[in-house]
């Protein structure tokens, strides 16, 4: 089985976006909820049940079950009677949202990651479709998806033959929303013997990459090197998040500044992915085996 994921700039219609927007906020909410339940649910047994604050613990049944991933699908699915709301978005994209706040949980215990958080407008930007179902999924450049319909992107490649759509993640980045394919090919890749002229790679800190043959590249340094750039041109650097924290929240000139901010942000992220892309191929074309250190980064 060989897996790829594909990235493409969706150009939706408004009533296409108003869609999104309400998908990403019943996701926020349903995000929210469960967090909250997991939270309260820790929390009633943090202490002892002789020594718990009736007005500082939120007490919780001994007998009730821990809120895990399948115990809060079902109530998922009850809380669409109380609730209308949830009705009116995808049910497996709900599922989806408790299945990241489920590998969260369990990455905190595994990997030793932080609690996860509750998100506010800002920090919920995609939702999956894991099912796309039967017939005509791709039509041009557009793809049939859940209640958005067909959906029209910017085909800047080709699907390769042979691998089909199972998947499609829609994301909101500050230059507009881009949907994400996960294809599938049911292909065995056989193992390539060695051949062609070998390079060792070593990474480091102070410089990104040294090869065998010599070649030293620096550290880009994006970050600081397009902040001051970009921003110093008009007298404002340094000053975007000072200027933010004055900015009331909810107001419609924190939401402004707050865009300008994630645009800045993705212009770095853009550029050093395309720079890693540009330095991999450029590895790759000089050569026909390439060995790097077996380190746990």
């Amino acid at each position: 089985m060989l897996n790829l994921t594909y990235e493409y700039k969706a150009n939706p219609t408004p009533e296409q976006i108003q869609i999104i927007e309400h998908t990403l906020t019943v996701c926020r909410q349903v995000w929210n909820y469960a967090l909250r339940e997991r939270k309260d649910w820790l929390n009633s047994r943090k202490c002892q049940i002789n020594a718990c604050s009736l007005e500082s613990e939120y007490i919780i049944p001994a007998d009730a079950p821990y809120p895990n991933y399948a115990q809060q699908c079902k109530t998922l699915t009850k809380a669409k009677t109380l609730f209308p709301e949830l009705a009116t978005v995808n049910a497996q994209a709900l599922q989806q949202v408790l299945k990241r706040l489920e590998a969260a949980f369990v990455d905190m215990k595994r990997k030793g990651m932080g609690f996860p958080r509750f998100k506010n407008r800002y920090r919920m930007r995609s939702f999956v479709y894991p099912q796309l179902g039967k017939g005509q999924l791709l039509r041009g450049n557009q793809i049939k998806l859940p209640q958005l319909g067909w959906l029209e992107y910017v085909k800047s490649r080709e699907i390769p033959e042979g691998f089909v759509v199972k998947q499609a993640r829609i994301v909101r980045k500050a230059s507009g929303y881009f949907v994400q394919l996960s294809l599938l090919s049911d292909v065995s890749v056989p193992d390539v013997p060695p051949h062609g002229y070998p390079v060792g790679i070593d990474l480091g800190l102070d410089k990104f990459v040294a090869t065998s043959n010599g070649l030293v590249i620096d550290r880009p340094r994006f970050l600081n090197s397009l902040h001051r750039k970009l921003l110093a041109k008009r007298g404002e650097a340094q000053l975007l998040q000072r200027r933010l924290k004055h900015k009331k929240k909810g107001s419609n000139n924190r939401h402004k500044l707050n865009r300008k901010i994630a645009r800045l942000h993705q212009r770095i992220s853009d550029t050093r992915k395309d720079w890693h892309f540009k330095l991999a191929h450029r590895l790759c074309d000089d050569s026909g085996m390439i060995f790097i250190e077996d380190i746990d980064f």
